[in-house]
């Protein structure tokens, strides 16, 4: 059976388990689930179901340790507390029972049976002011519409897919249920819709003005957006109304970096570490802005200080070795070491340990050992992905058919004529950073940061009225729409740029798929093609542990049908618009950095500056990985970094076929 096959049975399985146990066949159940995790070792609905069944079964101890099990693979997983919960009330053990089910409506809110025990525990147990607390979410809960508890729990169990199938048919019902209208703005911003989630939340505060949790919500679809200005007054608002609540606090540090007022925000977050000295997420908040900023020294001691209160923070292993220049000691190492494989460790935890302990053994010259861990943290990562690179090719190959020079000869003229965007594009991991910080340095350039606003439109024009989808819709709009793109692209944009410069820089790496979008939206813009040496692009991908997206590097043979698929389409472009894409080999730039940046300016139309050259005394912000090479004058030190892993390359140089150079 193919891995879709596997998941569509699995998935009428589980169906058929919940049927099982809501029949009351709990034999039949456990004897099923038995039988599956077999198959699907860890699974942790059919851990949570052999629970409930053993619990019914009054077999409460053998529901524990199955709890346990599904603890170690799923600790934040809220419905694990709320059956531990129930197991402790069944053993008459009140304080372990009032902790399960805290931890459970801490994670899950909308958990209504959690909430009516708490509330007859605390009772029970002498605790008046808490069983009220308790007792006003259940009525809380119990004022809301079925669908909407329902798929709030959905959401908080990481369901995404029925909670918006449910929320919408309700809605369809029920429009101006501003609960119902939250929680499908929550789906939204989950799925990286933020500027739709931003729409319903508006809706929400303009019927309920005072709703607190839906304006906080509000605060981070516009940060997701770079809309730091407007996130700013509304988190605002927030503390006004609640000046001791530090979760608004935090908010505001993490806009101001936005912002960039990185010293202002940097300033906060040391208010708030001393005031939550113990918390780790507010160290690697810190230390993030700290490398925003330039400050390596103070960034690493910030890192290692919020590994020091959770000893398996991968993400803050993770941020040291991100900064590419830092080097773990043997006691570090032996602390990541135990940690990756410690039962507790959460997944998110454990890959991010797997890449900071690829780095660290990369950087002693263990290669192998280095491989295995990069390969099993990868692994890990690609499990949680749901990337298919057939979709993509077979988008790409429907734009390639569509895309003609005629196609584009017919549309000659439209768009925006505004010449202030610079596209770099290419993969990433490529040099497209090195290249926006010596554009950056142009007395007339700003670089920004890796913008959405194109990707964000691609989504827009995938739900077209017609039915039609991308990029089949590219056939439909009219001149007057592609200059409304146009225009919209630059306004929108606006919101990342601080200085009066005539050009900036977008320097999102996937816009190579909508190189035909921008052509005829801006016709004037200047797009850069930043292309590197497959087999080390590759590699440096599959050794990258991305913040968000690029979900094709984790696994080789995704990453070379992903590089295959790129230079297929960029030979197109070059093709059909010829000249319009400048393409910059990272080598080239390495070797003769001067004459490549010649190239560059000429390319963009702008006089040459020595200081592009210089473009590593430039002390602007850097948000990506590569923001402490590109503060380094050019060397060749990562050139060929890929060839101490070459004995295990063998399937990615195979799969990249005529495009590797042999180097």
């Amino acid at each position: 059976m193919t891995p879709t096959d596997l998941q569509t049975a699995l998935e009428t399985d589980l169906r058929d388990l919940q049927a099982l146990i809501e029949q009351r066949r709990f034999d039949d159940a456990i004897a099923s689930t038995d039988r599956l995790l077999e198959q699907f070792a860890g699974h942790r609905d059919l851990l949570y179901m052999r629970a409930v069944a053993l619990r019914h079964m009054h077999r409460v101890p053998e529901a524990l340790r199955t709890l346990d099990l599904l603890e170690d693979g799923y600790p934040a997983y809220p419905r694990l507390f709320q059956e531990r919960g129930h197991c402790h009330v069944f053993l008459k053990q009140a304080p372990e029972a009032i902790q399960a089910f805290s931890r459970a409506v801490e994670l899950n809110p909308a958990l209504p049976a959690s909430w009516r025990l708490l509330a007859s525990l605390y009772k029970m147990v002498g605790r008046p002011q808490e069983s009220a607390n308790a007792a006003q979410h259940v009525a809380k809960l119990e004022s809301l519409a079925t669908e909407v508890v329902t798929a709030r729990s959905m959401l908080a169990d990481g369901n995404l897919r029925d909670a918006e199938e449910l929320i919408r048919t309700y809605l369809q019902r029920v429009p101006d249920d501003i609960e119902a209208l939250r929680v499908l703005a929550q789906v939204a911003h989950q799925n990286e819709f933020a500027k739709d989630a931003a729409t319903l939340l508006e809706a929400v505060l303009a019927a309920s003005p005072g709703y607190r949790a839906a304006r906080h919500d509000y605060v981070l679809a516009l940060i997701a957006m770079h809309r730091h200005k407007q996130a700013r007054e509304q988190i605002e608002i927030l503390i006004a109304a609640e000046p001791d609540n530090p979760s608004h606090q935090m908010t505001l540090a993490s806009i101001l970096v936005g912002e960039g007022a990185t010293e202002e925000a940097i300033s906060l977050y040391g208010d708030l570490t001393r005031r939550q000295p113990s918390d780790p997420e507010l160290h690697l908040s810190l230390g993030h802005a700290l490398k925003t900023q330039g400050c390596r020294e103070d960034a690493e001691r910030a890192y290692r200080e919020a590994a020091r209160h959770r000893e398996n923070f991968g993400d803050a292993y993770w941020s040291l070795a991100n900064l590419k220049t830092y080097r773990f000691d043997d006691a570090q190492l032996a602390v990541m070491r135990e940690q990756v494989d410690a039962r507790r460790t959460p997944l998110v935890d454990r890959y991010h340990l797997c890449f900071a302990l690829g780095k660290a053994l990369e950087d002693r010259g263990e290669y192998a050992e280095s491989f295995q861990f990069y390969a099993r943290g990868n692994a890990l990562r690609k499990a949680e992905c749901s990337y298919r690179p057939e979709v993509l090719e077979l988008t790409v190959d429907k734009q390639i058919g569509l895309c003609t020079r005629e196609f584009f000869e017919q549309r000659q003229g439209w768009g925006c004529l505004d010449p202030a965007p610079i596209f770099i594009v290419g993969l990433p991991r490529a040099g497209s950073t090195l290249l926006e910080q010596i554009l950056a340095s142009h007395s007339q350039v700003e670089g920004t940061m890796e913008l959405a606003d194109i990707p964000r439109l691609v989504s827009s024009l995938d739900l077209h009225a017609s039915g039609a989808r991308y990029p089949n819709v590219l056939a439909l709009p009219s001149a007057d729409n592609y200059r409304t793109f146009g225009e919209g692209y630059i306004r929108d944009t606006s919101h990342y740029r601080v200085g009066n410069t005539p050009f900036f820089i977008d320097k999102m790496p996937n816009n190579f798929r909508h190189v035909g979008l921008i052509h005829m939206m801006l016709p004037n813009a200047k797009i850069i093609d930043a292309r590197r040496e497959p087999m080390a692009c590759c590699f440096s991908n599959f050794k990258q542990l991305f913040a968000t997206g690029q979900q094709f590097t984790y696994s080789l043979e995704d990453i070379a049908r992903y590089y295959v698929l790129y230079v297929r389409l960029m030979d197109h472009w070059d093709r059909v618009l010829p000249g319009k894409v400048l393409r910059v080999q990272h080598e080239d730039v390495i070797d003769d950095l001067e004459g490549n940046v010649r190239l560059i300016l000429e390319f963009c139309g702008l006089p040459f500056e020595a200081a592009c050259v210089e473009y590593h005394k430039n002390e602007r912000r850097v948000h990506t990985a590569s923001s402490e090479q590109v503060r380094r004058p050019i060397n060749r030190n990562g050139v060929d970094q890929w060839k101490n892993f070459e004995p295990w390359l063998g399937d990615l140089r195979a799969a990249l076929g005529p495009l590797t150079t042999g180097k």
